[in-house]
């Protein structure tokens, strides 16, 4: 298919706006838990977390995500609100006093977290189920008057392992009606839509395959008339699809970089916005390289 140029918008956050459409956005991944699976136990030290954060920002990141739970499936354990704030907030305050212009999003589906992010300071909300699991979550967003990243989760992470299968049609359509729902949440809630990103959610309930329907039409979520966050960074679906260079096995975490690569300029290709990363070097040329194709469109 040929390529098209992506919509422009302006995505309106809390104290600032950022341009969408002209150039990819770069939001790298912090992970303050014991047990996320790409970076779990790492930043745990606030210090360490701080660094880690100024560090994306200095390799290129525009944003950076920061969470307090693990949603990895097979091994979730909810965290509770309480412990959620003790884990994030400390980080964001010591980012924020280092660097006051950078960019911070808050990775939480809880109401409370989220407006203590926001008001230490975060100027995005980044909540994995679009508004779905806590009641006050829209609410709130609308009171913050933050950014709001809405992402597509299939079910709840206890239950992803045992969710019927897909079929390769039947991916689109579903997550394009969930979101389209979520997006109708928002709108009575009072959240401006200028405020709103949306994300498919790659691998939040989508089992192996069932990524890759979604990735090769992607582009049709701008029927939705939204910008696109895609998170592919490190994914079991794409370790799963290396296995014949590691015995067999799906390939490690740590040896996902190449195939994060190319799964993420396939997002850019197919619409996306915006690109949630762990390797912020490697994915801002990647997405300058993307960013040039679909300038010659």
């Amino acid at each position: 298919m040929a390529f098209r140029r992506r919509d422009e918008f302006v995505w309106r956050l809390r104290t600032r706006s950022l341009q969408l459409g002209s150039r990819t956005l770069v939001m790298g991944v912090l992970n303050v838990t014991p047990d996320s699976f790409s970076d779990g136990d790492l930043y745990l030290d606030p210090e360490a977390a701080k660094a880690r954060t100024l560090g994306m920002f200095d390799e290129g990141a525009d944003i950076v995500d920061i969470g307090g739970e693990s949603t990895r499936p097979g091994r979730y354990e909810a965290v509770s609100a309480e412990e959620e704030r003790r884990r994030v907030l400390p980080v964001i305050k010591a980012v924020l006093k280092a660097k006051p212009d950078g960019v911070l999003s808050i990775d939480t589906y809880k109401a409370s977290t989220a407006e203590a992010a926001v008001d230490a300071g975060a100027e995005i909300v980044n909540d994995i189920s679009a508004l779905k699991w806590d009641p006050e979550m829209a609410r709130r967003c609308r009171r913050l008057k933050c950014g709001v990243a809405l992402m597509h989760t299939r079910g709840k992470p206890a239950e992803w392992r045992t969710l019927p299968r897909l079929a390769p049609d039947e991916v689109v359509p579903l997550v394009k009606q969930a979101l389209a729902e979520s997006l109708r949440i928002a709108d009575e809630a009072g959240i401006e839509r200028d405020r709103v990103v949306l994300d498919p959610g790659y691998g939040f309930g989508k089992s192996f395959d069932e990524n890759y329907p979604l990735l090769a039409r992607q582009e049709e979520l701008r029927e939705l008339g939204r910008p696109i966050l895609a998170g592919v960074s490190r994914k079991s679906f794409l370790g799963r699809r290396l296995a014949e260079f590691y015995d067999g096995k799906d390939a490690p975490i740590t040896q996902r970089g190449n195939a994060t690569i190319a799964a993420t300029v396939a997002a850019i290709l197919a619409g996306a916005h915006i690109v949630r990363v762990h390797d912020v070097r490697q994915a801002a040329e990647a997405a300058r390289i993307a960013d040039a194709i679909l300038g010659a469109v």
